[in-house]
């Protein structure tokens, strides 16, 4: 995530063009600064009542008492890594590449000695393979560096490392340090919008609203059944709601029939 924005003038920011001062000749009067807002953003608020939402959780979580995340990984620095690459691939594909890889680079260290040619060549099955190489090395270097070759369990210093933005770091977060963050992919922002447990525009909106209704009791593992239930029953073109655990709590209208069901 990038923090680059900096501070304009508050005439800039308008859009308006600070008006002259009425003397001949007197400089033009500087705008007042605007002051920063304290209010806090106004979340959605759930289409589904409390305890809707609680049953949906204990569902799942009867379902899959112990759901665990699909890259595969050997240490918080290999699931780092992992996370990294996964953006715009799949998991499976992931897995494919860094089974040979972290072999043979489990640490930083180990990953800094091969060198931004060879990870290159290891991970090329996976989409954008040359920059993702690039950021394995640097984010390698990084923790070298600032963190002594350790993963840091902290959210903000893990955004400062190259590849990493929110939703990684709240997955490293969740799965090698056990926090009960909501790390939102694509899976999560849609069963989240469907069932009406947390509706938002973006991930963000999302993210804030799960963390505020998902029961207390099911923090750490919440994502991951959002994300496995996305992944194989609510899926996006069609879903299989005939295969559904939380059917009738769900309150998506376009429900998929079962196979051969005739209208």
């Amino acid at each position: 995530m990038s923090d680059a924005t900096r501070m304009k003038p508050a005439a800039a920011l308008s859009g308006r063009s600070p008006s002259p001062q009425k003397a001949a000749g007197g400089p033009a009067p500087k705008a007042a600064p605007k002051k920063k807002s304290t209010k806090r953003k106004r979340l959605p608020r759930p289409k589904i009542k409390r305890d809707q939402i609680k049953a949906i959780f204990d569902r799942l979580s009867a379902q899959m008492p112990e759901p665990e995340g699909e890259l595969e990984h050997v240490n918080a620095y290999t699931l780092l890594v992992a996370v990294v690459l996964s953006a715009q691939a799949t998991d499976a594909g992931v897995n494919k590449a860094t089974r040979p890889l972290f072999k043979i680079a489990d640490t930083p260290q180990k990953m800094l000695a091969l060198g931004e040619d060879t990870v290159r060549e290891y991970i090329k099955t996976i989409g954008l393979y040359r920059n993702k190489a690039k950021n394995v090395i640097a984010l390698s270097q990084a923790l070298i560096e600032k963190h002594g070759g350790e993963v840091p369990e902290d959210r903000d210093a893990l955004e400062t490392l190259p590849g990493v933005g929110r939703k990684t770091a709240n997955v490293v977060m969740n799965m090698a340090f056990g926090h009960p963050t909501m790390a939102v992919d694509t899976h999560v922002y849609r069963i989240a919008n469907r069932l009406g447990m947390a509706p938002g525009k973006d991930v963000l909106e999302v993210e804030e609203v799960l963390m505020r209704v998902v029961p207390e009791e099911y923090g750490v593992h919440a994502h991951h059944w959002l994300i496995l239930h996305g992944r194989y029953v609510c899926k996006a073109r069609k879903p299989m709601c005939y295969n559904c655990i939380i059917e009738d709590l769900c309150i998506f209208k376009e429900k998929t029939p079962p196979p051969g069901h005739r209208a």
